[in-house]
Parts: structure tokens; C-alpha cells; sequence
């Protein structure tokens, strides 16, 4: 079992202070986590800065944690832009960049990208194939529906090889079995509950088996949205208040699927979550960060063997 930590990207106007992310980070390297994760949302009325920017940021202030985004909304971006920045940010960290990706569903605003919704899976596909010619290819021609190319180079590659390890954000079966079948590993959102992730565990781990794929070289992983208070009932109305924030309006399944009270009680809902099959789990903060991630390391962790 691993564990992951969000990294801070809730700022408003004015609100970001350097001196305490770098502090935020040399605190999380020292409490030993594994990793940690921003996530991505360009159009929304909450503060969320790019992932792309903070991942940079962050590891310019780290030495030896991993960083990701789980998920770039992947059909939003340009395949050949999404992946030289990739490539740049991996050689930048020395090699310590997970990249999730996913379709962001149909409902994404798709006009206001310059992009249609109009087959956006298939367009989705072709864009991670790009990417992975773009990493792996000293000169690539690609002839696709939706991107070409000929004879087109791409360096330097990222420091990973042959890439940075591909996790997918995936909810329904045909998407869960196209993480198997083009991704390294599944990770599930923070807003499905631990009963429809262990759903979603067991069709993954069935398109495992049956595409031929070694279940140790295919992780799965799963966001938590989580607030650690002695006072359960504010730590509800904190991370009610987040996720309403977050995701515009009060969702009873994102609200039952993120954590909240003291910290034997978050230890056994995480317990849950690790049964249902998350071999690692990024615990996502709503506030205080580093109070949070300090809480976590010190008085859940512990209690989950």
C-alpha cells in the first residue's frame, strides 16, 4: 500500500504565498509520501491553478517525490503540445512525472477549446497514440482521423522509458477496459464511492486477465477526498462545502464518497477503500494542507498496518 498527497492548487486572487508551498513540500518528502497529485480544471468559478504550472513548481522545490495530474482532460488539449510539455517537465524533475489522462465525458465545454464533441473518444484514443509515437519514435508519420504528421521529430524524449507511466481515469466498463488495453495503471475519481470503485476494481482486474497483462505492472490507484477533524461533524460541513465548491453544486454520491471525521474514523473508511482493491490511495485535502498532511501521516496511516 501506497499513499499519495495532494498538492495545493486552491488560490484565489492574491492568495498564493511560495514560502509556504516550498515549506508545504520539504514538510510532505519528509512524512514520506510516496507522491502527490494536482488535478485539472480550466473553466470553473473555483480557484484551481494549472496543474501543469504547480507540478512545475513543485519540483523545482522537491528532490525525490513523484508528481502527477490525475487527470488531464486529455480530449481539451492539443496531443503534440500536451506531450512536449510532458516530455520538458519529466526531463525538468529528473524523471518523476505520472501522467492520467481522461475523456472528461461528453459533457465537457468541447466550443470553448476549439475542439467538437463529435467522436471525442475516438479523438481521445488517437491523442494518446500521438503522444506515445511523439515519446518513443526518433521521427513519426501519423496518418489519423483527427492528427498527421510526417516525418516528425520530437526531442529530448521525457527521462522515463520508454515514457512516464500513463494512468487512466476511467467509470464505465468500455472505459475501464480501454485503460487496460492502452494505460499503465487505473486511477478512480474521488467522486465515485468506495462500493462502485470495487465494482469498477473487478472489471479492470477481469480485462487484466484476459488481455494477457501482468496485474503487478498494472496498479490501481484511487483519489480520496479527505478532512481529518477531532470535531466530526465540522469536518462534514468542511468538505461538503468543498465539494459543492469544486463541483458547483451538492452531489449526495460525491458527498458520500469523500471522508470526514476523526482520524479512527477516516482510518476505517480508508481501510474500506484499500479492500475494494486501491493499491494506492491519494488523500486530497480541502484546507490546511500541511495541517492536514501531518494529521494523515501521524494518525491514519498508522492505523492502516
Amino acid at each position: 500500500m501506497r499513499f499519495a498527497i495532494s498538492i495545493p492548487q486552491f488560490y484565489a486572487d492574491g492568495e498564493f504565498d511560495p514560502v509556504q508551498f516550498r515549506n508545504y513540500f520539504a514538510s510532505v518528502e519528509q512524512l514520506g509520501y510516496d507522491s502527490a497529485w494536482a488535478q485539472e480544471n480550466v473553466l470553473s468559478s473555483s480557484p484551481l491553478l494549472s496543474p501543469l504550472e504547480v507540478m512545475t513548481y513543485a519540483a523545482a522545490c522537491t528532490q525525490h517525490i513523484r508528481l502527477g495530474c490525475v487527470v488531464f482532460v486529455s480530449t481539451l488539449h492539443l496531443p503534440v503540445h500536451l506531450a512536449k510539455s510532458i516530455a520538458s517537465l519529466d526531463q525538468l524533475s529528473g524523471g518523476r512525472i505520472d501522467v492520467g489522462v481522461g475523456t472528461g465525458g461528453k459533457h465537457r465545454p468541447f466550443v470553448a477549446f476549439g475542439m467538437s464533441a463529435d467522436r471525442y473518444v475516438a479523438r481521445f484514443t488517437e491523442g494518446v497514440q500521438v503522444m506515445k509515437a511523439l515519446w518513443t519514435q526518433p521521427r513519426v508519420t501519423f496518418d489519423g482521423e483527427f492528427y498527421q504528421m510526417d516525418d516528425a521529430a520530437m526531442e529530448p524524449k521525457p527521462a522515463q522509458k520508454p515514457y512516464p507511466p500513463l494512468w487512466f481515469g476511467a467509470n464505465g466498463e468500455p472505459a475501464l477496459r480501454r485503460a487496460v488495453r492502452l494505460g499503465d495503471g487505473f486511477f478512480g475519481a474521488g467522486s465515485s464511492p468506495t462500493e462502485r470503485f470495487a465494482g469498477q476494481v473487478q472489471i479492470v482486474r477481469t480485462a487484466v486477465a484476459e488481455f494477457g497483462r501482468d496485474p503487478a505492472d498494472f496498479p490501481i490507484a484511487k483519489r480520496v477526498y479527505i478532512a481529518v477533524d477531532d470535531n466530526a461533524s465540522r469536518a462534514r460541513d468542511t468538505m461538503n462545502a468543498a465539494m459543492e465548491r469544486l463541483y458547483g453544486r451538492r452531489v449526495p454520491d460525491i458527498e458520500a464518497a469523500a471522508i470526514a471525521g476523526g482520524p479512527a474514523d477516516c482510518a476505517a473508511e480508508v481501510a474500506k477503500v484499500a479492500a475494494a482493491g486501491a493499491e494506492l490511495i491519494l488523500f486530497t485535502t480541502v484546507s490546511e494542507p500541511a495541517e492536514q498532511a501531518a494529521r494523515l501521516a501521524a494518525e491514519v496511516i498508522p492505523r492502516l498496518g
